[in-house]
């Protein structure tokens, strides 16, 4: 069982990624005040969102260097005190130009937040409470998008733009205060050379494909920029992924997509961030534009999907346990992809204990698949490549979920330009949200059966045998 530190770090963690995940997102709610009172116009203000989103994309990366260099605890700290006080910079931001490069500053806070934290836990903790562990950290920031419009909604409406920003200070201090206590100092040192040529080219390609998104996802974008920009990220990325695999210490090891289990994990569970990330973007839009509702009727409904993420967290370990992982992913994307389907049926006649009622069993999936490919991802990855794995993890999740609104917004515009009017338009970007998550379930289905069982308390058709027997019969082989 985790001991109270292990288990006080995983909380810790928690905190840090849904501080991270919160300000990915709720300010997009705020940008008619913020836009308002900095002087400039509402499209202007979704430069602060992206320029955080890129920010991430970019040092996620940088997560296992820097923690092989300078040892975890001090990454860690250090990311949780950028964090906080850019949050406070960015309250007091006076204009636009001053927002954006404290939004850039705060991003390289979190950048190092989460990875760094969850390298900490994945490392320190026997494999048999990973599951466990997991489910501590996943379901905040599961909870963050979610939250985020109701909460954007009151904040704007009862308060002040500026407050989204200083609800990070006291969180930012507690958790820099367990985290002093929790985290131990570590001998840092051991890192390889930093991989130059693989940062610059990683780092120009995640960079250009986040813009490219952001380009996508806005409305007044040129076709050209779009294509050029898009072009870049292309051109770097394939640049990157031949470097990366013929370097000697690559900034991110590829090489650890070897093991099948962390594959499925890395591409198959980041197909499935996308539309997780997508589907609170998606459904206040519908209900605002389409069905006239107000901000806080909106988010109040989409808190449904928060209930059902916290409603089956308790059994998720013992899910994993008594089902292994290759039914539960397959269960849980098959259900997000059917739930997200299920939203093009929506009117503003349909009855709201039914949208949140489905919405609610969408919150389920997420919450058990996310928790599956999150744990999973170590589940067979040798300890001395956690460190590469989780960067790697950590990158294609990250990248993931700031591409989910990119991709409901091209399947919105889409269903806009084949159909004839905007409920139908939403209804198509629902249908291929749902069909795009099918293909995790694909993936699902092709894992071995066995696969995870290393995390596993007990393996079906081995009555009593526990996960350490299993572990130490694999040793012998």
């Amino acid at each position: 069982m985790m001991d109270s530190r292990q288990r006080g770090t995983a909380l810790l963690v928690a905190g840090c990624f849904f501080m991270e995940m919160l300000d990915g997102t709720i300010v997009s709610t705020a940008a008619p005040q913020i836009a308002a009172d900095l002087h400039t116009t509402p499209a202007s203000v979704g430069l602060v969102v992206t320029a955080y989103l890129v920010t991430l994309a970019v040092l996620v990366p940088l997560s296992g260097w820097l923690t092989a260099r300078f040892g975890p605890r001090r990454v860690l700290l250090a990311a949780i005190t950028v964090f906080t006080l850019a949050s406070v910079a960015c309250a007091l931001a006076p204009g636009l130009g001053v927002l954006v490069v404290t939004r850039v500053l705060q991003g390289a806070g979190g950048a190092m937040m989460v990875p760094v934290g969850r390298l900490v836990v994945v490392a320190g903790i026997a494999k048999r409470d990973l599951p466990r562990a997991v489910a501590h950290i996943v379901w905040p920031g599961l909870a963050a998008p979610v939250v985020a419009p109701l909460l954007g909604g009151v904040i704007t409406t009862y308060a002040s733009w500026h407050w989204i920003f200083l609800l990070n200070v006291p969180l930012g201090v507690l958790a820099l205060f367990v985290a002093r206590r929790l985290i131990a100092p570590g001998t840092p040192g051991g890192a390889p050379p930093l991989d130059v040529p693989g940062m610059l080219l990683t780092c120009v390609g995640l960079a250009a494909l986040t813009w490219t998104a952001h380009l996508v996802s806005g409305d007044r974008s040129g076709w050209a920029e779009t294509a050029v920009t898009g072009a870049v990220a292309v051109v770097a990325l394939a640049a990157a992924v031949r470097h990366l695999l013929r370097a000697a210490h690559p900034l991110v090891n590829l090489r650890t997509l070897d093991v099948p289990s962390f594959r499925a994990a890395a591409l198959d569970g980041s197909l499935y961030m996308a539309v997780v990330s997508a589907l609170p973007f998606l459904l206040p839009l519908l209900f605002q534009e389409v069905f006239g509702w107000s901000a806080v009727k909106s988010g109040a409904v989409v808190l449904f999907v928060f209930v059902g993420n916290i409603g089956i967290k308790p059994a998720t370990t013992y899910l994993i346990n008594r089902f292994g992982f290759r039914p539960l992913l397959a269960v849980s994307t098959l259900g997000l992809a059917v739930t997200t389907a299920g939203c093009a049926l929506f009117t503003a006649t349909t009855p709201v204990a039914v949208i949140g009622i489905v919405v609610a069993v969408g919150g389920v999936a997420r919450s058990v698949g996310l928790s599956g490919y999150a744990t999973i991802a170590f589940s067979e990855t040798r300890e001395e490549r956690l460190r590469d794995a989780n960067a790697l993890f950590a990158t294609s999740h990250q990248l993931a979920a700031g591409l989910g609104i990119a991709i409901a917004t091209v399947a919105l515009r889409g269903g806009a330009a084949l159909t004839d009017g905007v409920r139908p338009a939403y209804a198509v970007a629902f249908v291929v949200l749902g069909a795009l998550c099918l293909l995790p379930t694909v993936g699902a289905l092709r894992l071995h059966p066995a696969a995870g069982d290393a995390v596993r308390t007990v393996v079906p058709g081995r009555s009593g045998v526990t996960q350490s027997a299993v572990s130490d019969s694999r040793k012998s082989e």
